[in-house]
C-alpha cells in the first residue's frame, strides 16, 4: 500500500540558514488578478462554521513549531515578508527616511555575518506609509527595488467621498507607490450589499493602474466570520492581488481564525479561476512567534509558495524588533535588550 502523504502536516525546511539563500529569488510581483464577474450566487452560498474555524486555527501555535537553525531560516523568511509600516499621526520625513534605512537593513550586520547569510541581501517586502510621505519614502528607497505601499481611500475608516478616494489613489500612484492598500466601505459587507462593494473595488483597482492593488477588509468591524469570507470573495471577483485583515486601526485586527477564514477563499478563488491572490494579516502583529504562526498557516492552507512575499505580507513594526532579539538570541544565547535593534 503507497503512503499517502499528510497536507496539513508542517514540514522543515530540509536545509539550515546558510542555505536559505540557494532558493531561486521569487518575483516582486505575480501576474495579476484580473478579477472575474461578480457570482452573487456563489458570493451568497458561502458559510463559514464559526466553532470548526477556531478548533482548525487554535491547532497552529499549539501543535506546530520549528526550532533552532530551522527557526532562524523561518525569521529571516518573516522579515522578507513584512511590510515596515508607520502610520501615526507624528509622523514627519524624518522618521519615514530613517524607517526606510531599517528596510534597507533590516537585520544587524553583525548576526547576518555570524550566520553566514550576509549574501542573501535581506530585506522587507516594502515599505508602507501615508499618501503625503510617499514621495519622501520613494526617494528614500530610490535603486533599493523596495516598493513604497501608501495606505488610500480614505484610511482608516474609509468614508471619505467616493471621488475624493479615487483621486487618493491616483495621486500615491503619481507620486511612485506601487502597492496601494485600500480600505472597503465596511457598510456595502455589513448590509450585504455586493454589488456595491464590488463596484468600489473595481474602481480603485482601474485607478491603480500597474500598483497592486491591497483591499483591507477591516474584520475587526464585519461582525461574522461569513461576511468575512463573502467580503473576501467578493474583493478578488473585483481584481484585488492581496486581501488584507485590518488597519491596525480596528478593536480587534488581525487573528488566526480570521486568517484562516481568508485563505481558504484564496484557495478557492484559485481553485476555481487559477488566479492567485495574496494575503496580508496586519494590527497587533508585534512577536516573532506569532510570525511563525501565519507563515505556518499559510504553508499549510495554501503551499509553500504563498510563504514568499510576492504572496504574503506582515503588516508591522514592531514585529521587526522582536524577531532581531531572537535572531540575537540565536547567535549568542541570550537575549539583547531592544534598544540594540533600534526601528528608526
Amino acid at each position: 500500500m503507497t503512503a499517502t502523504r499528510d497536507p496539513t502536516r508542517f514540514e522543515r525546511p530540509r536545509a539550515p540558514v546558510v542555505a536559505a539563500g540557494r532558493e531561486p529569488a521569487a518575483p516582486a510581483h505575480p501576474d495579476r488578478n484580473p478579477g472575474t464577474p461578480l457570482d452573487l450566487d456563489r458570493v451568497r452560498s458561502i458559510r463559514v462554521n464559526r466553532s470548526a474555524v477556531e478548533r482548525r486555527a487554535a491547532t497552529i501555535p499549539a501543535r506546530r513549531t520549528v526550532k533552532r537553525d530551522w527557526q532562524a531560516a523561518w525569521l529571516l523568511r518573516a522579515v522578507t515578508c513584512i511590510d515596515l509600516t508607520t502610520l501615526q499621526g507624528d509622523d514627519t520625513p524624518g522618521t519615514v527616511v530613517r524607517l526606510c534605512a531599517k528596510a534597507r537593513q533590516p537585520v544587524r550586520q553583525d548576526l547576518l555575518d555570524a550566520m553566514g547569510v550576509a549574501h542573501l541581501g535581506i530585506r522587507v517586502g516594502a515599505v508602507c506609509v501615508y499618501h503625503a510621505l510617499v514621495d519622501t519614502a520613494v526617494e528614500a528607497l530610490s535603486g533599493s527595488g523596495i516598493p513604497v505601499a501608501a495606505v488610500s481611500t480614505g484610511f482608516p475608516a474609509g468614508l471619505s467621498p467616493f471621488p475624493q478616494r479615487v483621486e487618493e489613489v491616483e495621486a500615491s500612484v503619481a507620486a511612485g507607490a506601487r502597492e496601494i492598500d485600500v480600505v472597503i466601505t465596511r457598510g456595502h459587507a455589513l448590509q450585504g450589499d455586493w454589488e456595491a462593494l464590488y463596484e468600489e473595488v473595481r474602481a480603485f483597482r482601474r485607478a491603480c493602474g500597474e500598483a497592486h492593488l491591497k483591499v483591507i477588509l477591516g474584520t475587526g468591524e464585519l461582525g461574522t466570520l461569513t461576511t468575512v469570507a463573502r467580503a473576501s470573495q467578493v474583493a478578488m471577483m473585483a481584481g484585488a492581488d492581496f486581501i488584507k485583515t485590518s488597519t491596525g486601526k480596528e478593536p480587534v485586527n488581525a487573528t488566526l481564525p480570521v486568517g484562516l477564514t481568508m485563505v481558504r477563499q484564496i484557495r478557492d478563488y484559485h481553485e476555481a479561476t487559477g488566479h492567485a491572490v495574496g494575503f496580508k494579516p496586519a494590527g497587533g502583529i508585534r512577536a516573532a512567534k506569532v510570525s511563525l504562526d501565519w507563515l505556518i498557516l499559510m504553508k499549510e492552507e495554501l503551499g509553500e509558495r504563498w510563504a514568499r512575499p510576492d504572496r504574503f505580507r506582515l503588516g508591522a513594526s514592531a514585529l521587526l524588533t522582536d524577531i532581531e532579539r531572537q535572531l540575537e538570541h540565536f547567535v549568542t544565547g541570550t537575549y539583547s535588550a531592544a534598544y540594540r535593534h533600534p526601528m528608526v
